[in-house]
């Protein structure tokens, strides 16, 4: 696990267009937190470091939305919604074996229809503060683990 603490948002996006630099296709990318926390804001970095220049927005709405003209497509998800149906029948599947990478909000409400494989991020906003904020970093699986060795060793450089 790493902890990374950032001061504002373009601290939060700078630290997420770093690691898209190290993604792979097929890769799944988990974020967790209160509402306001950043998730969005951390998945427009993402995109930026991907090479999307479009407007990343929320897809609360429309659960899943799709930026394919970056280095890989990025399929954003905000599965909040889904706490109370699931997802069985949206096909998931498809996007997690897919050619892009996936990056989930609120992923822990459909827990069994993810991949076991992936990286979490949970982000914690200080109360006093609501820009600083506490990225923890888990991998979970060896391909994870290893972007997690390339960003930091990225870091230090």
């Amino acid at each position: 696990m790493q902890i990374v603490k950032t001061s504002n948002e373009l601290e939060t996006k700078q630290l997420a267009g770093r690691l898209a630099k190290h993604v792979k296709p097929g890769m799944t990318i988990l974020l967790e937190g209160e509402l306001g926390a950043g998730k969005t804001t951390f998945t427009k970095g993402f995109a930026e470091g991907l090479g999307i220049d479009r407007v990343i927005k929320s897809p609360t709405y429309t659960l899943i939305r799709e930026y394919t003209q970056g280095r890989l497509p990025l399929y954003h998800m905000d599965l909040y919604r889904l706490e109370d149906t699931g997802a069985e029948e949206m096909g998931l599947d498809e996007y997690f074996e897919g050619d892009g990478v996936c990056v989930i909000e609120w992923g822990s409400v459909v827990k069994e229809e993810l991949p076991t494989e992936h990286l979490l991020i949970e982000i914690k906003t200080a109360l006093e503060n609501m820009d600083n904020r506490e990225l923890m970093l888990t991998a979970v699986g060896q391909q994870y683990e290893q972007l997690l060795k390339e960003l930091e060793n990225e870091r230090r450089d």
